[in-house]
């Protein structure tokens, strides 16, 4: 079995990812989760905790403690202490207190490769806030590629929720720089390392991957743009020669029903909304990100800061419990143990 805890990050400590922590340990008995240490702040948690009425009490660990967490779980709530350095107003990220949400990331990440966690689950961050620290990276995704040794594009985002799995050729660009921005290259990166962390972080022996057109009806042989193709055919063609199982391109508009969503194992989407709406129509609740090609588990929520929720009890931890889970699952099968 896995002994070592999951690591759970601080995130942005203005928003709700303290509240939603908070709420996980506290409902742990009527929807089980796997035991998980919070690498954040304790005196900020206990006021956050006094003010959502919630009874947490908290056990301060260090890092040698790391083996005892699962021992300690049942009655509190452990923390591995990472000091913020001004008081929280929440809902108003802070750039001052950015330096300990880094630290937060960092220490994770360290713990896990060295086999102290299990894996890294990271609450939501506010990138404008640590970008006025001077944090370079345009989110999590990105940074946790940089402190892997790993270009930028080195990973793949994939989103899970509702029966549907997503993969993004392109993520962050505005609509009317996809088509500029889409490479065959970047098709067959992120078929490539998805086709492989199936097979080993999901149990999939023979993944199917539908690969989603660009275009309305897939072009419509080129009157509706070309990009099907001269880009995405021939990354698809390359990708079978490689012995991997994609199809498509398939228009969009067909390729999230229930039917088609039976023939496949993921969807590999043109651009950031192509996937994410039908898989937040799906689950709005329960999407977990999970980041595949590091060398250390990472998932997180499929949601932001929500800083308009913050210290009001009305975040849901649906959405982080089901990363819990997820992180779980998939450090198991890295171990080649059953994940029930």
């Amino acid at each position: 079995m896995v002994t070592a805890p999951l690591g759970l990050t601080m995130g942005e400590p203005a928003g709700i990812g303290g509240d939603i922590a908070l709420m996980t340990w506290a409902g742990r008995q009527g929807r089980p989760v796997p035991p998980f240490v919070m690498l954040d702040d304790p005196q900020r948690l206990a006021a956050l905790a006094e003010r959502l009425g919630l009874k947490v009490p908290m056990r301060v660990v260090a890092e040698g403690e790391l083996a005892s967490v699962a021992s300690l779980f049942a009655d509190a709530l452990p923390v591995l202490p990472v000091p913020l350095s001004h008081p929280v107003q929440l809902g108003q990220p802070d750039p001052a207190n950015g330096a300990a949400v880094i630290a937060s990331i960092d220490r994770a990440v360290d713990l896990s490769r060295r086999g102290l966690l299990a894996g890294v689950v990271t609450n939501p961050i506010q990138k404008s806030a640590l970008y006025a620290t001077g944090f370079r990276w345009p989110g999590h995704t990105e940074y946790l590629a940089h402190l892997a040794g790993l270009p930028d594009d080195g990973t793949v985002m994939l989103l899970e929720g509702g029966g549907l799995r997503v993969v993004l050729a392109t993520i962050h660009l505005a609509l009317k720089d996809v088509a500029a921005h889409l490479t065959a290259d970047a098709i067959l990166h992120v078929a490539r390392v998805t086709d492989a962390a199936l097979r080993r972080d999901f149990g999939i022996a023979s993944p199917r991957l539908a690969v989603a057109a660009l275009n309305p009806h897939a072009g419509e042989g080129g009157a509706m743009g070309r990009e099907e193709m001269e880009i995405i055919a021939p990354a698809v063609a390359a990708l079978q020669a490689e012995g991997i199982n994609a199809k498509g391109p398939f228009p969009a508009d067909t390729l999230f029903h229930a039917g088609a969503r039976a023939a496949y194992d993921v969807v590999v989407c043109m651009y950031h909304d192509q996937g994410l709406i039908p898989l937040k129509t799906l689950d709005f609740d329960q999407g977990v990100n999970i980041t595949l090609g590091l060398p250390f588990v990472r998932t997180s929520p499929d949601h932001g800061t929500a800083l308009s929720l913050a210290g009001t009890g009305k975040a849901s931890p649906t959405s982080l419990i089901a990363a819990l889970h997820a992180a779980r699952s998939i450090a198991s099968r890295r171990l080649g143990l059953s994940c029930d």
